[in-house]
């Protein structure tokens, strides 16, 4: 593995193309671990926010998810659209995903997250869901709901915003590769990694190239 660079996957939890995602990311993933330190860095798409989405935003971003659905079959449970009053507020997950990461469970969290708001139809921007879930995973619930609340979390959700926010992307997801004191911005198919793997791998100079879909 190159110790000298990093790969940095930068995603929202609550971000639907980041659910369309994920099965590609996953295997990327597995092909990546020995080759560079695979790092996850939210994006907080949005802020903190007690208002109920208007009616017309909640039909736009439904309609996301439909177009989602017939592109890569993505499943999507409709009901959360009926069964919650949603609010434009991700901050509140992307604050579990670091918590998460405090006590080694970074990724359950991610994928707990996701299934909750897409195939469960509960309300990730609720802390009380977000509590739930932690204990799901079998996170100490106490020290869980004491992180979230803290303000060391929310001076590491700002500081890790402005790291995201500062690398060479335009959306999530994205991937970007640290080498040699550069970020390089990583092509990223919904459908096959093939290509960002063979970006990865040039940029890296591996020689071992067996590992690399043809």
């Amino acid at each position: 593995m190159n110790t000298e660079s990093q790969f940095i996957y930068a995603h929202d939890p609550m971000c639907s193309w980041c659910w369309a995602h994920k099965p590609v990311w996953q295997r990327f993933a597995a092909e990546l671990v020995d080759r560079v330190a695979v790092v996850h860095r939210v994006g907080g798409l949005a802020p903190d926010s007690d208002r109920v989405m208007p009616v017309a935003q909640q039909q736009a971003i439904a309609g996301y998810w439909h177009q989602i659905q017939e592109r890569l079959g993505t499943e999507f449970n409709f009901d959360f659209w009926t069964q919650n009053e949603p609010r434009r507020s991700t901050y509140p997950a992307c604050r579990a995903v670091i918590a998460a990461r405090w006590q080694e469970a970074e990724l359950a969290m991610i994928s707990a997250l996701q299934a909750a708001y897409y195939l469960r139809a509960l309300n990730p921007s609720n802390v009380d869901v977000l509590q739930q879930l932690a204990e799901e995973i079998g996170l100490d619930g106490v020290r869980f709901a004491a992180d979230l609340a803290s303000e060391k979390l929310a001076q590491a959700l700002t500081d890790e915003l402005n790291l995201t926010r500062s690398l060479p992307i335009a959306g999530f997801p994205s991937m970007v590769l640290w080498h040699r004191g550069r970020y390089h911005e990583i092509a990223l198919d919904y459908q096959d990694y093939r290509a960002a793997l063979r970006q990865v791998v040039a940029l890296l100079g591996d020689s071992e190239r067996e590992g690399v879909a043809k």
